[in-house]
């Protein structure tokens, strides 16, 4: 037994990564919510403590049995195959604004080093050994199987109890890694607060460690995996791609001359994955005496009109073709606002196109419409605020009941974000944008334009007040739609360097300013209503 004790906390960058994803296949809207739920996560990172050298990773694992497969299903080369495949993961998350600072290829150079490396630590410490190994071993989901995860699948066969994936009885001479003897290292880790989240997946991991841990391949003969980063020093075998594709958050990170950004803070994975991250993972970076991530933030998957996600079904939601239709903010704000990471969210047209006209078109986007509508606002201007109209508008409760939201706000959000709960962030978010459609109806501004001096006084005091709310909630949703509501707070000239966290909670940002400020030329439509046509829902251009 080999203890050892890591630190729980440093100055360094943040650093965030995904999972990198397989190309065996197109993405879909499941690896988008990956990517997506780590770019908020990153992005609110950024609002609280800017840093340019915080650390965003994302990639793509081109390495295993399937590719090659995959690869030959298409007549292409398996470095060509790879290479379109990833780009389409690059193209994606470039229109979908992922914002990361890093994009890692399991075929690139830096990452075979990185790999090799590793590998030999791990053999010089003397965790890794050679034995003639023997089990079920599923293709689909690169890994041996024991009998306890296994089911008959009625035709003398067997498959994977968890995936429904078949496996073929396999019997090869393969490199071992030690992972018993780190089994209680790894229930450490994985036991302390907030290693796991949300609770629910710490505890199926926990569960799962209360078995002993069997020492577990890592390597497979060059004949039969032959795409494959290569064994150190035996060109018979190539390394599991599952050490392979874990190794690629160390290549980020500089290993192993520059680790001054490790630990991972945290590392977004999906359900199906935990194993790997939560065993597998930590027991490989202790054996080389490197600290396993801060925390894992695991995330449920997404069915399809109430039905599993799957090719055979032909339901595959294909991300880039409904950011056509509901525009990538739009998916975006979907994905995260329906999303909820213990429980697998449910994609459906009719759902998103109600969420997209109700919340961005009417709750959100007509707020700032009216505050700048000519009619109302012909100056085109946030006004300056009168202190004396303030406290008359205190007495409505429609006003009381807005400032209680706005001043509420910035602390709530802080706490849902911390959680990973985006959806109760929109949620609050729309609660505040609610009371300020009320207490526009409530004053009826547009009974003052034509008014006495003091009536016009109370016009500007509405519009001002309207706007602070706008400003608010558009710094509090950057990291779920930050193009959006970018163009949101350009139109009300907020100054970049007023757009951080911090400034959220500074209420009545404009109180005190000399003067007026001039609202931008940017147009105040900010999402534009989704129609539907033929039973189709479409984006009116």
């Amino acid at each position: 037994m080999i203890l050892r004790r890591f630190s729980s906390a440093s100055a360094k960058p943040f650093f965030v990564s995904t999972p990198i994803f397989y190309v065996n296949a197109a993405p879909h809207i499941g690896h988008l919510y990956s990517a997506v739920i780590t770019d908020a996560i990153f992005r609110f990172e950024n609002l609280l403590r800017p840093n340019p050298e915080n650390l965003f990773t994302t990639g793509t694992d081109e390495h295993g049995t399937k590719i090659q497969q995959a690869a030959a299903q298409k007549s292409i080369p398996v470095e060509e195959y790879c290479k379109t495949v990833s780009g389409r993961y690059k193209s994606l998350f470039g229109e979908m604004g992922v914002n990361y600072t890093d994009f890692i290829r399991t075929s690139e150079k830096r990452h075979f080093s990185a790999v090799e490396k590793f590998w030999l630590e791990l053999k010089k410490r003397d965790w890794i050994y050679t034995k003639n190994y023997s089990g079920w071993y599923c293709v689909s989901d690169e890994t041996f199987l024991t009998e306890s995860q296994l089911k008959e699948d009625g035709k003398g066969g067997k498959v994977s109890l968890e995936s429904g994936h078949p496996t073929e009885w396999t019997e090869e001479l393969n490199y071992m890694f030690k992972l018993g003897l780190f089994q209680q290292e790894v229930v450490r880790w994985a036991a302390k607060e907030d290693s796991v989240r949300p609770r629910k997946f710490q505890k199926i991991l926990l569960d799962s460690l209360e078995d002993d841990l069997p020492d577990i391949s890592v390597s497979r003969p060059s004949s039969r995996v032959h795409w494959a980063i290569p064994v150190p020093g035996d060109s018979s075998q190539t390394i599991y791609v599952w050490l392979d594709a874990l190794v690629n958050y160390l290549t980020c990170s500089g290993y192993p001359e520059m680790m001054g950004k490790w630990p991972p803070d945290v590392q977004v994975i999906g359900k199906d994955i935990l194993k790997f991250h939560g065993i597998y993972w930590p027991a490989f970076l202790i054996a080389n005496d490197l600290e396993p991530p801060r925390s894992l933030f695991v995330h449920s998957h997404w069915t399809v009109d109430d039905q599993k996600m799957s090719k055979s079904r032909g339901n595959v939601v294909d991300p880039m073709e409904r950011a056509s239709v509901y525009t990538s903010e739009g998916l975006r704000y979907f994905l995260l606002r329906e999303g909820v990471a213990h429980s697998d969210g449910n994609y459906s047209d009719v759902k998103i196109f109600r969420y997209l006209n109700a919340e961005l078109a009417d709750t959100l986007g007509n707020l700032l419409s009216r505050c700048c509508a000519k009619s109302l606002n012909p100056q085109q201007i946030w006004p300056a605020f009168d202190a004396e109209i303030l406290e008359e508008l205190l007495k409505i409760d429609a006003t009381k009941k807005l400032i209680e939201c706005l001043e509420a706000l910035p602390e709530k959000c802080f706490s849902h974000y911390q959680e990973g709960s985006f959806h109760l962030v929109v949620d609050s978010v729309m609660t505040t944008l609610h009371s300020g459609n009320n207490f526009f109806e409530t004053m009826r501004p547009w009974e003052l334009k034509k008014g006495t001096e003091e009536q016009k006084k109370r016009l500007e005091a509405i519009l001002c007040l309207t706007m602070e709310a706008l400003r608010i909630t558009a710094i509090i949703l950057q990291p779920i739609i930050p193009k959006m509501m970018g163009s949101l707070l350009d139109k009300l000239s907020v100054d970049c360097e007023q757009r951080l966290w911090q400034n959220s909670q500074g209420f009545l940002w404009k109180c005190g300013s000399k003067g007026k400020t001039k609202l931008s030329d940017e147009s105040s439509v900010l999402f534009r209503r989704l129609q539907s046509e033929k039973g189709k829902q479409v984006a009116t251009q």
